[in-house]
């Protein structure tokens, strides 16, 4: 695509007061002035090309936003693929078209006894025909092969879920959040750790948090190999979640038939052409959207979440939000939301939710900003396909 093809930018606004422009999906006030700071810093990278984009789900992140696209020549950026390496959204489309309160209940509490959540992992290790194929030389993987063999099938914290929603189309899907566990974690934390040696041997003044991989450097192939094994794990992580899951529906209701399975990474690195170049695209808390590509967009546990198709938008990469986004930090969502009324909140629309204490305050919806407001202001990069309303819940 050349730059003559390419309409005028319809998104929120442009900041130009640094090396490259940064191009905003929300307004910078909804941004908040930390991830503000961390957009500039992006824009005067001496590697980035072209402009940031910054999604309309953005907050504050490690280095970089939340819901932050950044394109890099002969570079690549442990930081900017995030620690939870292909961290993403699987969904799957059940033939039911209704269910009952108490089948899920049952289905839910099967769910939590198959699935370990939190910092929990299974008790052995898993089928190893699962993991994906090592191919090439994988260092850290090798290393944490057997350990990530009692993590496979496992949910995490945070904001990882597992759901089970109504769709406008009239069918029963499934849900689940989650991403490459210990391992990507582990990967993600070595090579940012060498990034930051090189850039400091080398007298980098540029912020450490975004230490990068020249691609002159041997370390750039590996990271790349390695966070790419990631990505098939975190993957075959969701599908074998979403197995134990199947496996629910079928010793509650019967027969169930499965299919439209989408899967979906938001943390990740890529190269791809944009504006006539091979870069680097670097989505951290973004998800992949060109032209007719499906995709997930969770609200929280209290609103719709959405599946989409993407445009091909070029100013943003081809890229769209992950999810609503964060409104609030976790420990303040812990502090000043109202407990009872969140619940209360949940409860009247129906949804058997997580929310068990305070603690939980942090996957509250009111922690999260407003998804309607969010997809208003992303109609130029996706279409919306299905809407889902939340049934059940079960959280990291």
């Amino acid at each position: 695509m050349t730059q003559k093809s390419i309409r005028p930018f319809s998104g929120k606004a442009v900041i130009d007061t640094e090396t490259l422009p940064i191009k905003l999906w929300l307004d910078e006030k909804a941004l908040g002035q930390g991830a503000l700071d961390q957009a500039r810093d992006l824009a005067n990278l001496p590697y980035a090309f072209r402009h940031i984009a910054i999604m309309p789900d953005s907050h504050q992140g490690y280095g970089m936003p939340i819901g932050g696209v950044l394109a890099t020549r002969d570079a690549i950026v442990p930081n900017a693929a995030g620690v939870d390496i292909g961290c993403g959204m699987g969904s799957l489309r059940t033939d039911l078209d209704d269910i009952g309160t108490a089948e899920l209940k049952a289905i839910m509490k099967q769910v939590r006894k198959t699935v370990p959540v939190g910092s929990a992992h299974h008790k052995t290790p898993q089928d190893d025909a699962w993991m994906p194929e090592r191919q090439g030389e994988l260092p850290v993987v090798n290393q944490q092969y057997e350990r990530a063999l009692y993590q496979l099938g496992t949910l995490g914290g945070g904001n990882h879920f597992i759901e089970v929603q109504k769709g406008s189309d009239g069918y029963i899907w499934i849900m689940v959040h989650s991403g490459s566990r210990n391992l990507g974690f582990t990967v993600a934390s070595h090579y940012h750790e060498v990034a930051k040696s090189l850039n400091e041997a080398d007298g980098d003044p540029l912020p450490p948090d975004l230490s990068h991989l020249p691609n002159t450097s041997e370390f750039f192939a590996l990271y790349r190999d390695e966070m790419n094994y990631c990505l098939e794990f975190a993957l075959a992580n969701r599908q074998l979640m979403m197995e134990r899951v199947k496996q629910a529906f079928v010793d509650v209701l019967g027969d169930v038939d499965f299919s439209h399975f989408i899967n979906k990474p938001h943390n990740f690195a890529a190269e791809e052409e944009h504006f006539g170049e091979r870069v680097m695209v670097h989505r951290k808390g973004a998800t992949r959207a060109r032209a007719g590509e499906w995709g997930m967009i969770p609200g929280s546990q209290g609103t719709r979440s959405f599946l989409v198709t993407g445009k091909g938008e070029a100013y943003s990469f081809h890229s769209c939000s992950h999810g609503a986004g964060r409104v609030m930090s976790r420990a303040r969502a812990r502090k000043t939301l109202d407990f009872k009324a969140e619940v209360k909140r949940l409860k009247e629309q129906g949804v058997l939710h997580a929310l068990r204490g305070r603690k939980d305050l942090d996957e509250a919806p009111g922690s999260y900003k407003d998804i309607d407001t969010v997809m208003r202001n992303q109609t130029d990069l996706v279409d919306v396909q299905v809407e889902l309303a939340p049934l059940a819940v079960v959280k990291g």
